[in-house]
């Protein structure tokens, strides 16, 4: 393909890279904008495959990768797509530092340097822009995915100056990236990526389980950016305009997601957040008492009711219950009860993971609507159904200064005339807090697998 030929061609993969983009904002459209985004990526691979000279490799490693990627998606279950993800975002850091490392070792081969030359002083940045964002990404995506698969604690380890010592590393790595731009070297790139495997790993530690939806979302951020400095590394532009799609989507969603938890934006990308001070174990105070109900209790409550609200959460994704809850808010509906499912921004362990379960129960998109749009309507609503969901709404975080969730936009269920809570026990949710909504008046608790519960619901709402 002629030079030409190749920009038009990673011009319209880019375009339909957008246009992916665009199509994801919407339920409706997701469909669509996941089909952009493989014949994007498919043009992209082809085009590349035609200017390349190593064409048995790649397609060596795009079987091999293809294979693995098949039998693992054949095999994960919903539950653990969070730290399928971040196990991901590893795979492009660690690509990032790879092929920094390779284009340094051979950059003749790159066509970053005529034989004989040095590299160019934008050449050596970029290679320490790459090295440092893919090395960062790699080590603090692995500890994302031990955190979020129960291998590590989700609890937050902070040490005395763990702040000063992220800075000080911070200014070392920095340091060795200065010493590599004025004389390239091996010493300088492999001790300044070695700070920055550290770093990542430090930068992720100190943050809470809870707060792990806001760090999937930054590192997906991280990758993007790793995945342009490759794309500058290698003079590709395809690379560049994609890895900068997701590295500001990315960045766009992490602050998102920091408004959804009433974090600081600086602060996450600090590592500096999560977990709280103040947090205390789940009943430690004085007991409290609370009312447990049955599943025909709860079918009673709801099919005698003008309008019901679902608050899904991971609880539902752990016992499979969306095809279930499906068939539930059905027969609701077919009894002429208005039903909605109420999604938190934050619900579950990544940011759309209980979107992502409703549409594969095909629940209807109109059902579903996003906490700004829905909390004004929880105060004339007859029942709310909680199902699996904890910290989202907890009252605490509106009425108590001293939670360490205090400040964060939650679900407003506790002003709903009747509150349904489906949990397996009393034990706290993610983030270790106990959840003042349980021993409300208007709360009944319903304790049990979340899917035999709403099969139990089913059977009581069609006798």
């Amino acid at each position: 393909m002629s030079a030409n030929s190749v920009a038009l061609a990673y011009l319209t993969a880019a375009v339909l890279f957008i246009l992916a983009l665009k199509g994801l904002s919407s339920p409706v459209s997701a469909r669509r904008g996941n089909v952009f985004g493989m014949v994007g990526m498919a043009i992209a691979v082809l085009t590349t495959l035609t200017v390349t000279h190593n064409v048995a490799y790649i397609l060596a490693a795009i079987v091999a990768g293809g294979v693995v990627g098949a039998i693992v998606a054949k095999r994960i279950q919903m539950t653990a797509m969070p730290e399928l993800v971040a196990a991901m975002h590893s795979l492009v850091g660690l690509a990032a530092v790879l092929v920094a490392m390779s284009a340094f070792n051979n950059p003749v081969a790159y066509g970053i340097a005529a034989a004989g030359e040095a590299l160019h002083a934008a050449n050596r940045i970029e290679l320490f822009i790459g090295t440092f964002v893919g090395a960062i990404t790699f080590t603090g995506s692995i500890i994302a995915f031990g955190k979020l698969s129960g291998k590590l604690s989700g609890k937050p380890l902070r040490f005395a100056g763990q702040h000063w010592l992220n800075l000080g590393l911070g200014i070392a790595m920095i340091a060795f990236g200065i010493v590599f731009f004025l004389s390239p070297g091996w010493t300088p790139l492999l001790v300044m990526t070695a700070i920055a495997l550290a770093l990542g790993v430090l930068l992720i530690v100190p943050i809470g389980g809870a707060d792990m939806p806001v760090v999937v979302s930054m590192l997906n951020s991280y990758s993007g950016w790793a995945a342009a400095g490759i794309g500058f590394t290698l003079n590709n532009n395809m690379l560049i305009i994609a890895g900068s799609l997701v590295g500001s989507s990315g960045a766009i969603l992490s602050y998102i997601m920091c408004k959804a938890m009433n974090r600081a934006f600086l602060n996450v990308i600090l590592g500096g957040f999560g977990g709280g001070e103040g947090a205390v174990a789940a009943g430690e105070a004085v007991e409290k008492t609370y009312r447990s109900g049955s599943a025909d209790d709860a079918a009673f409550l709801m099919g005698n009711a003008d309008s019901v609200i679902i608050v899904p959460g991971y609880g539902l994704a752990v016992a499979r219950a969306q095809h279930a809850i499906n068939e539930m808010s059905n027969l609701l509906t077919e009894k002429g009860i208005k039903v909605r499912y109420a999604i938190h921004p934050v619900a579950g362990r990544m940011p759309g993971h209980m979107n992502v379960l409703l549409a594969e129960a095909e629940v209807p998109y109109d059902q579903v609507v996003e906490m700004d749009e829905i909390n004004n309507e929880f105060a004339d609503t007859d029942v709310v159904l909680v199902i699996g969901a904890n910290d989202v709404v907890n009252p605490a975080a509106r009425t108590d200064p001293n939670s360490p969730i205090y400040g964060m936009p939650i679900l407003d269920v506790h002003k709903a005339r009747t509150v349904l809570v489906v949990k397996r026990s009393m034990a706290a949710g993610y983030a270790g807090l106990d959840n003042d909504l349980f021993y409300m008046d208007k709360t009944m608790m319903v304790f049990g697998d979340a899917k035999k519960v709403v099969e139990d619901v089913i059977k009581a709402l069609q006798h």
